[in-house]
């Protein structure tokens, strides 16, 4: 089982085209760790928006009535990628792993495959 450091270093080295990585309480929009991202891409202002669209989109399905769970949320940039994967483990409710990819580096395929695997090595 990987701590959260270490889960997000994993997401970074073993991802390509990372940009940066964080873990998210969506019930605060705190950021609970944070890895990459930099002056482009600042993470704490991510986790915060992220949420935002965490929270709408479970809204939106619960006024659907829709009786299913988000595995993750894409949304695709001009020149990136952002990923949100909800946890789904006992411990982890209200949380979720958001990973931010260049678009010319990364294979989504791929990068939504390595985070399922951190997600499941991930002990909050």
């Amino acid at each position: 089982m990987a701590n959260t450091q270490t889960a997000l270093k994993e997401a970074m080295t073993s991802i390509e085209g990372s940009l940066g990585a964080a873990l998210v309480d969506y019930s605060s929009g705190m950021a609970l760790g944070t890895v990459g991202g930099g002056k482009e891409l600042d993470l704490t202002v991510a986790a915060a928006g992220n949420t935002d669209v965490v929270r709408a989109k479970v809204r939106t399905m619960e006024q659907l009535g829709l009786q299913d769970t988000i595995e993750d949320i894409l949304i695709t940039l001009g020149t990136q990628y952002h990923l949100i994967r909800l946890l789904k483990g006992r411990d982890s409710q209200g949380l979720f792993l958001y990973l931010a990819l260049d678009k010319n580096r990364a294979n989504l395929a791929m990068a939504r495959h390595q985070l399922r695997k951190i997600e499941t090595e991930l002990e909050v």
